[in-house]
């Protein structure tokens, strides 16, 4: 029998990771689960370098958390008579796959749900797939979620009927 308890989505506020997102609470609200939602932010520090992070941009990683915070916020917000136990979590990392996959490990999570952008095989070689890199290091299973989603993750009947 699967059972879950916890439930992690991965976002960078995209529209594949909305559609994860959908994926996400739909399978957390229908196992009870806890619903972790987690954005990686750029370690400002590795990618400017420590001199020109420390010399010119001092804020701006706490600017850049402060942002992804407030929109993990805004992206939460429950209008479910019950809501839905969440946790919302910015962790600051250099490899966003690692992060995702460290943050499940360290948190016990039972599943991961990504969203996938479909890029080409050119795009793909040059770029790589944080997606993939989940799922080849991921000790629990990963749900990736392609953007256009095919329409899976259907309204609860009593919201569907109510608007009818």
């Amino acid at each position: 029998m699967i059972a879950l308890k916890k439930v992690l989505v991965a976002t960078d506020f995209s529209e594949a990771a909305d559609a994860a997102l959908s994926y996400g609470r739909a399978l957390a609200r229908t196992f009870g689960a806890t619903l972790h939602v987690l954005h990686v932010v750029d370690d400002m520090y590795m990618r400017l370098g420590g001199d020109a992070y420390a010399a010119v941009l001092p804020d701006l990683q706490h600017d850049v958390e402060a942002q992804a915070k407030q929109r993990l916020a805004e992206l939460l917000v429950d209008n479910d008579p019950v809501p839905m136990p969440t946790v919302p979590v910015v962790v600051t990392a250099g490899a966003t796959a690692q992060a995702i996959v460290d943050y499940g490990a360290s948190t016990d999570v039972d599943l991961i749900v990504v969203g996938t952008h479909g890029r080409g095989a050119v795009a793909h070689l040059l770029l790589g797939s944080i997606a993939e890199r989940v799922v080849r290091t991921a000790r629990c299973p990963v749900l990736t979620v392609r953007h256009p989603q095919r329409d899976f993750v259907m309204p609860d009947l009593p919201v569907a009927s109510a608007r009818a």
